[in-house]
């Protein structure tokens, strides 16, 4: 038999018979309190091992009672498909209809639904409700479910309940195990020989006996003992199981339902929450910013407020950027679902996922805080999108390893692994060593630094270059990433040393002779801008002086080689004709498959149309490209 990391739920109204048919299926009864045989009514979680043919799943059952909702969601969050109850007697009722609303929320996706206590009534009863449940699962992700008569006294049904149960698990796909370890606590207890003892469902990651886990908000850290995985002695515990860890060096007593055991120092406990929240589509439901509710994630039940990031005011069935402070420390990963309920009347309005926690209040006046929480909410639900989000959004910049798995919440392989795709598509670049950066802040940077240099040279014409301990200072980056960027601005050839110092390519020293410093500050500029030339009037309104003067001294470059007419009105540095050959001759030997297409070469050099056609053309006038139609070949 073969344990998989699947665990199923049963949902539904109470006394609609979840607990009964959860006993015929794995002989378990998941009532265990005095209270619940007495009442004959689940007051608190219940988990039981399911043989299905050669597989052994995990089972939890959740009360049904309006009394026990947030009991309800703790057990809900952890489960991969759910046996959705009815009974033939009663029908649909009021908590079949919210049991519904927070398994959608949570994003359950695969399901049976069982019609219990057939042997109550009579067919037509069984007829009309199956029908009366087909129309009320219109539209979910239920509607396409098998209905299964079924009765836990006479066995009737139990056959193909038992086999559309099986189809179902095979159609579950078993959640990854490779994440950073977490279990939302669920109950602790103390066993003889075994001390602390903590049940639930792990929600991400596996631990082995041995690994360390720590339980904050305490930060109380102790070594696994022993595991069981449902109620059996196992060596490992996985995301998705039924599980029971031995963690002697806790005590039993300051754990709480709601508090999570973690691994590793990824986690810590935090009230704000930026998250993206779905309002169940109701007429009653009115959401509004600063409004108080009640918080539930993983098994955390919690007072929390509800922070609006984009209006004032949402109206039911809309999706929305929300912060949620909570009233108790929470601790929640990215993509974690949630649900919050109303305080008058008590009932569920709406759920979604975490996107990321924080320790203020976000500034929604602010477009840029709002626009990038944005960009963080589309990321989170995948993780290449999420590791280019956290390389771009890391302070400094660029940053190590660690640090992007930290953000993202991820192992550290994990993270190589995306980071190494992301390398090969140009998204993500490696600065240094263990250094990586989003290409869009490396060309930033590259800007930054260019742009000092520039404006040294315009300072101090005379000069041969700004020294690199100035351009540290002026640029304000991390030391690592400086040198990192310089490097690679080096072998590039968009910057050269001189004389110890650091020019932009092309830049020569200017002399006191008016005419001679207006030729090095055109040839700058020119090379400053490689693919996009200024125009005589363009320098002239820049350098203030005459156009005439300008274009005298322009034809004074080109005299020099410096500066080449490519058409009339628009030249361009001699450096950039010898990079634009460079470009031409390697696409064509490479992704061009020997030729080039006149609408790639602007994206070959990166610039726009009004540049790119002249400088083309320029290109099968002085012999290099030959055209034909709008294709080019180099010349032979």
């Amino acid at each position: 038999m073969s344990q998989i990391n699947i665990t199923l739920g049963t949902a539904g109204h109470v006394d609609h018979g979840k607990t009964s048919l959860v006993k015929c299926l794995t002989g378990c009864e998941t009532d265990r309190l005095k209270e619940e045989k007495e009442r004959g009514m689940s007051i608190e979680l219940g988990f039981a091992p399911c043989t299905l043919g050669d597989l052994e799943v995990g089972i939890v059952d959740v009360p049904g009672h309006e009394h026990f909702i947030k009991t309800m969601v703790a057990g809900a969050t952890g489960i991969d498909g759910v046996i959705f109850l009815v009974a033939a007697d009663d029908g649909i009722m009021p908590q079949t209809r919210e049991h519904l609303d927070i398994l959608t929320l949570l994003g359950i996706g695969h399901g049976v639904v069982a019609l219990t206590k057939v042997d109550m009534v009579s067919p037509e009863r069984v007829d009309k409700v199956s029908g009366e449940i087909r129309v009320f699962l219109r539209g979910t992700f239920l509607q396409d479910s098998p209905i299964c008569p079924v009765s836990s006294v006479t066995g009737q049904g139990f056959d193909a309940f038992y086999g559309c149960l099986m189809d179902m698990v095979k159609s579950i796909r078993p959640k990854p195990a490779d994440g950073i370890f977490r279990q939302p606590v669920e109950r602790a207890f103390s066993v003889k020989g075994f001390g602390t003892v903590i049940s639930g469902i792990p929600c991400a990651g596996q631990a082995r006996v041995g690994d360390e886990v720590t339980l904050p908000p305490e930060g109380s850290k102790s070594r696994i003992k022993a595991i069981q995985v449902y109620g059996k002695t196992a060596e490992v515990v996985q995301n998705g199981q039924c599980a029971a860890i031995s963690v002697p060096q806790v005590d039993h007593q300051i754990v709480q339902r709601g508090q999570v055991l973690t691994a590793g120092d990824y986690f810590e406990p935090q009230r704000w929450f930026l998250a993206s929240l779905r309002i169940l589509p109701l007429d009653t439901v009115h959401i509004r910013n600063g409004m108080e509710i009640k918080f539930h994630t993983g098994t955390a039940e919690t007072p929390a407020t509800l922070y609006l990031l984009e209006s004032d005011e949402a109206a039911a069935g809309a999706e929305i950027l929300v912060q949620i402070r909570t009233e108790h420390l929470l601790v929640t990963g990215p993509r974690d679902r949630f649900i919050i309920r109303s305080l008058s009347p008590v009932r569920t309005i709406g759920g979604g996922y975490i996107v990321r926690g924080g320790h203020h209040k976000l500034k929604r006046t602010d477009a840029s805080v709002v626009e990038d929480a944005r960009r963080c909410a589309a990321a989170v639900l995948n993780e290449q999108d999420f590791v280019a989000y956290a390389s771009r959004s890391i302070p400094a910049g660029a940053a190590r390893l660690r640090d992007i798995a930290y953000q993202c919440k991820m192992p550290p392989a994990a993270v190589q692994q995306v980071l190494d795709g992301l390398r090969q598509t140009g998204l993500i670049l490696q600065l240094a060593d263990g250094l990586f950066a989003h290409s869009d802040t490396v060309s930033q940077f590259e800007q930054l630094l260019c742009g000092c240099i520039g404006q040294y040279h315009a300072a101090h014409p005379e000069t041969p270059g700004m020294e690199p301990s100035a351009l540290l200072e002026q640029s304000g980056l991390d030391k690592a990433i400086f040198d990192a960027m310089v490097s690679r601005l080096l072998e590039q050839s968009k910057i050269v040393t001189r004389k110890d110092r650091l020019a932009l390519a092309g830049f020569v020293e200017q002399f006191k002779s008016p005419e001679a410093r207006l030729m090095g500050q055109v040839e700058l500029l020119f090379g400053q801008n490689l693919f996009s030339p200024p125009s005589a009037e363009e320098l002239a309104a820049f350098l203030k002086t005459h156009v005439s003067q300008i274009e005298k001294t322009i034809k004074l470059l080109c005299d020099q080689k410096r500066l080449c007419r490519v058409e009339l009105g628009m030249y361009f540095h001699a450096d950039a004709i010898e990079q634009a050959k460079q470009r031409i001759a390697n696409h064509v030997k490479t992704e061009g498959q020997g030729r080039l297409e006149s609408v790639d070469f602007k994206y070959l050099i990166d610039t726009t149309r009004k540049f790119a056609i002249p400088l083309l053309d320029y290109m099968d006038k002085i012999g290099f490209t030959r055209r034909v139609g709008n294709t080019r070949y180099l010349k032979a």
